[in-house]
């Protein structure tokens, strides 16, 4: 009987699979950990953000310049697919103010537990600690427990993440591979992830707190997400929206106030009385809280006496930016296996029968539901293309 092969069991291998067992396809997936979805577990420990309710377009735009690549994609299973997907599973969601969609649970072990439930119901194998390895003469290569294993399948999906949190699995070994059979792989560079700033002493006292009610801008990009100041630097979800400009070298300034103008802030700062002290008269009139005030005594020194200054500064107060946390502690990555290696079913062009999905592929996206969203939208997709192929393999037999 022939099977499909899927190697690597997060969420995009795990999608993969369903869809080409729902098929009638027999399938295996084989993962190097001893168990699976490690980095899925480990993000629902937070909150497991799926994916988020906001209209198709504005959805599809955070993805930037893999929009178009990717949009094919996310129409096939976008936020209402995973929506529908999940309570079909057996969990209840709710939506947040911000748009973002969470199981009730707050959790992604229940709903792990059910996936792998119907995974097992469809009859989908699983196999742990199986590593891979390569080809040889045209079978797949795994080191096991039980010694070197080889796999002659009809279709083989390749879903082995990015190299974030190697500890959990992700660690980008299988670029070698790809790169040995002659395929381009774009390198890693970190996504979503903190960056360093060389705070003064004076910072410590706000180490741990939040910095809310601002706009962080960089390049192309604004984002009016939270971020947290740390001894390192700046973390969080408002910064991992920037991040990607930030990486590729556009200057970060933050906007204090963002819901007025100069023209409204400009006078309200005037109106008090001069006698205040400048922190008093920001806390009183412009509403700052000692966080955003601490910013403007970080990096507004030249502006400090000069009112209309200190207003255009709230505006748009320069960060420097003394590097980026490592990749090891991102969330996600940059680089992986670029379109032009694949076709439109997400099949490498050098390897027909071969389909790679998931964040080994070359996107990126925001934390906030798009990361997994794109997970499971490339994981069906290349699982419905892969059945595609043993289907017409079947036909021509």
């Amino acid at each position: 009987m022939t099977f499909a092969l899927v190697i690597g069991a997060g969420p995009a291998g795990l999608a993969a699979a369903e869809v080409l067992s729902g098929a009638g396809h027999r399938v295996i997936v084989a993962e190097a950990k001893p168990s699976v979805a490690r980095k899925f577990l480990m993000a629902g420990k937070s909150g497991l953000n799926l994916t988020r309710s906001e209209d198709a377009a504005c959805f599809v735009s955070a993805y930037g310049a893999s929009a178009p690549w990717l949009a094919p994609m996310l129409e096939e299973t976008g936020p209402m697919a995973v929506m529908d997907w999940a309570e079909g599973l057996g969990q209840p969601l709710f939506t947040g103010s911000t748009g973002r969609v969470f199981p009730k649970a707050m959790k992604a072990s229940p709903l792990l537990r059910a996936w792998l439930g119907r995974l097992g119901a469809q009859g989908v194998e699983i196999v742990t600690r199986w590593r891979w390895t390569g080809w040889r003469y045209g079978a797949v290569t795994f080191d096991t427990p039980d010694g070197p294993k080889t796999l002659r399948p009809a279709a083989t999906v390749l879903a082995l993440g990015g190299a974030s949190w190697p500890r959990l699995g992700s660690d980008g070994a299988w670029a070698g591979p790809l790169r040995a059979t002659g395929i381009e792989v774009v390198p890693f560079r970190p996504a979503n992830a903190g960056l360093r700033i060389d705070w003064s002493p004076h910072m410590e006292k706000h180490f741990g707190q939040a910095l809310k009610a601002v706009a962080f801008r960089a390049g192309p990009l604004v984002s009016r997400g939270e971020a947290v100041i740390s001894a390192r630097g700046l973390e969080g979800g408002g910064i991992y929206q920037v991040f990607g400009a930030v990486r590729d070298g556009h200057p970060l300034t933050i906007d204090l106030i963002p819901d007025l103008d100069p023209g409204e802030a400009g006078p309200r700062f005037a109106a008090l009385p001069s006698k205040l002290s400048r922190s008093n008269r920001l806390r009183r009139g412009l509403k700052l809280d000692p966080v955003r005030i601490a910013l403007v005594n970080e990096f507004g020194v030249e502006a400090r006496a000069d009112p209309v200054g200190l207003v255009h500064l709230l505006k748009a107060v320069p960060v420097p930016v003394a590097g980026l946390a490592p990749i090891a502690e991102a969330i996600s990555t940059a680089g992986g296996v670029p379109r032009e290696m694949l076709d439109d079913g997400l099949m490498l062009k050098a390897l027909p029968g071969t389909f790679c999905a998931g964040e080994m592929l070359d996107w990126e996206a925001p934390t906030g539901g798009y990361l997994l969203t794109g997970c499971f939208a490339t994981g069906r997709h290349a699982g419905r293309s892969a059945a595609a192929w043993i289907g017409a393999m079947e036909k021509r037999a």
